[in-house]
């Protein structure tokens, strides 16, 4: 289907950067943001390119409490005030292995959350159908403290944006290997908000929560959806289970507005989790969306990034996918990687580049309209949510 397209991206996108050592590189954004470029995916017809401005506080502050933004913007060397000791620090999040502090953090981490508004109102105000923050996805900051390499919850305030522009009913579909906790708990008694998060079980992950049970507060029961899949689960099961959940909800909910979290470390080879997936499921997911956004939200499509930490391998591929299905013109999985953007990564990079963009792995899987296995830990995890989440959605599980 032919789509319009809003890419929020701008270089200093990158001063998102905790240091050398930490698993968020920025330079996964760009090998991204260069992958997509040489496949031409960024100058197709209908597809803008726009730097947006940095969040201002008043925007932040739609979910951040203000006095952690200070205690950022002290951290940070942004305000005229003494560094915070290490207690204040460590009380809101910061100064920890996941999230150390560096100078210039709060303009940082407002021109991410600024990008992902600038998506928003792209989708919202009619620019675009479809918008893309792929430096965003930062789903585990909450409201007075940084937590797993977010300071300031991107998706969180940009659907809290979208409430107050107008929006009634928001979905919000995250796929994440870690349980997008931030934007749950920032929506938990809001009806307006389905919050959906497909990850890996929190017994053996951080952050430890998301389970089946989760669902959500008492102004909001059934808002909060959550599917904690076992470790090890594959491709086969994992669009089992996204196929199980995901669309019945949307349906029934009907969002305005779709926002969607795609966090590519599930991938099997990626190191701080352990699930099982391959490009090509992912890929497969990103299709499913795209199409949900066209059948249950009227086509307004806001997506982001999020996690993934295999920064050569895996994140260029499946977000460059990401940004081509969102463009309307999905890239042959069979395709060879561009030689220009070989070449780049080999000056940038001491890894071997990728040559195609597929790993060749099925994406076909059992669907479960036709049954499932009591004893299989993946169709438990599916029937754990879908008993815990769909008799609140007047659906039969």
């Amino acid at each position: 289907m032919t789509c319009t397209l809003h890419v929020s991206w701008d270089e200093r996108l990158t001063s998102y950067d905790f240091g050398p050592e930490h698993p968020l590189a920025p330079i996964r954004v760009k090998l991204t943001i260069e992958l997509a470029r040489a496949f031409g995916v960024l100058t197709r017809p209908g597809v803008v390119v726009e730097a947006a401005a940095a969040a201002s506080d008043a925007e932040l502050e739609l979910i951040h409490d203000p006095s952690y933004i200070a205690v950022v913007k002290a951290a940070g060397g942004e305000l005229d005030a003494p560094r915070p000791d290490a207690a204040t620090l460590l009380g809101r999040g910061l100064g920890t292995p996941d999230d150390p502090v560096f100078a210039g953090m709060h303009a940082a981490s407002a021109l991410v959350a600024g990008a992902t508004l600038g998506a928003a109102r792209a989708v919202w105000f009619g620019s675009a159908e479809h918008a893309a923050s792929i430096g965003g996805g930062l789903h585990h900051a909450m409201r007075g403290n940084a937590s797993g390499f977010c300071v300031y919850n991107d998706p969180a305030i940009a659907i809290a944006w979208l409430l107050a522009h107008g929006v009634e009913r928001i979905g919000y579909v995250d796929i994440d290997v870690h349980h997008g906790d931030g934007v749950q708990a920032a929506f938990w008694d809001d009806p307006r908000v389905l919050t959906i998060s497909m990850h890996e079980h929190p017994a053996t992950l951080f952050p430890g929560t998301g389970r089946a049970s989760e669902t959500g507060g008492p102004a909001a029961e059934g808002g909060a959806v959550n599917v904690a899949l076992p470790a090890g689960t594959r491709d086969a099961g994992w669009l089992r289970a996204l196929h199980a959940v995901v669309p019945p909800l949307l349906a029934e909910f009907r969002p305005q507005i779709l926002v969607t979290q795609h966090g590519c470390d599930t991938h099997w080879s990626d190191p701080l989790a352990n699930l099982e997936i391959t490009i090509d499921a992912q890929r497969a997911a990103h299709t499913l969306l795209h199409r949900l956004a066209h059948e249950t939200a009227g086509g307004r499509w806001l997506l982001t990034g999020g996690g993934g930490y295999q920064l050569v391998q895996v994140v260029p591929r499946t977000w460059t996918h990401l940004l081509a299905e969102a463009a309307g013109d999905p890239i042959d999985p069979a395709t060879p990687t561009p030689q220009a953007w070989r070449e780049y990564v080999g000056r940038v990079s001491a890894e071997s580049p990728p040559e195609l963009m597929t790993e060749g792995a099925s994406t076909e899987f059992p669907s479960v309209d036709r049954g499932y296995d009591p004893a299989d830990p993946v169709d438990q995890a599916i029937m754990a949510t879908r008993n815990a989440a769909f008799p609140l959605h007047g659906l039969f599980p």
